[in-house]
């Protein structure tokens, strides 16, 4: 361990663990995970940095809601390509898709003046989604290539392929409706975005 980092475990040796388990159990360790430690991560942010440069070249990205660790290559070549745990789309409709809702998620910023300085994170609701993927889509894709982009299309090929994976990610949560709100349709799901999509942008 660093010297930085073993003279701070030394002085708070459970939150460092703690800090350090929980930054390795998800690509993403968010504010709201377990605020407590994102501010002691963020109050030192140059030990943990340290400590992840010198034993794994790795590089500690951090904002106000988001923190993860970027791994820029792959050291065991035994472990190939197909087998990594990594995000990533390879259809071109689910790179198209993930672009599209990304393109998404900052017009809803824009519409809503928020940051990521905001308390809250936007939420939205999946058929508001849905109609601007199909709308993108057949501007993406004008006339005859376009005719295959129907909305049930987008829907069930697009959005039902790329959605669990974001889900998975923790790019997106799934939210329950509030108790007095039935939702009957699957276009009333909500969504909420989460602080890991600021991390991403169209350009």
């Amino acid at each position: 361990m660093s010297n930085a980092l073993n003279s701070l475990a030394e002085q708070y040796p459970e939150r460092v663990r703690a800090v350090l388990n929980i930054m390795m159990e998800g690509p993403y360790f968010y504010r709201d995970d377990h605020e407590d430690l994102f501010y002691f991560l963020r109050r030192h942010r140059r030990e943990f940095a340290e400590f992840y440069e010198t034993f794994y070249g790795w590089s500690l990205i951090m904002d106000e809601k988001c923190a993860r660790v970027h791994k820029s290559e792959w050291v065991n070549p035994a472990i190939t390509e197909a087998n990594r745990d990594l995000f990533g789309f390879r259809r071109r409709d689910d790179c198209i898709g993930f672009m599209i809702l990304l393109e998404f998620f900052e017009n809803e910023l824009e519409e809503n003046s928020m940051t990521v300085e905001d308390q809250d994170n936007p939420r939205f609701y999946f058929g508001d989604l849905l109609r601007f993927t199909h709308r993108r889509f057949r501007e993406l894709f004008p006339g005859e290539a376009g005719e295959k982009y129907t909305e049930e299309f987008v829907r069930a090929n697009v959005l039902r392929r790329i959605l669990p994976v974001l889900e998975r990610y923790r790019f997106l949560t799934r939210l329950r409706p509030p108790p007095d709100m039935g939702v009957s349709k699957t276009e009333d799901m909500i969504f909420e975005a989460m602080p890991a999509l600021y991390h991403y942008n169209t350009s």
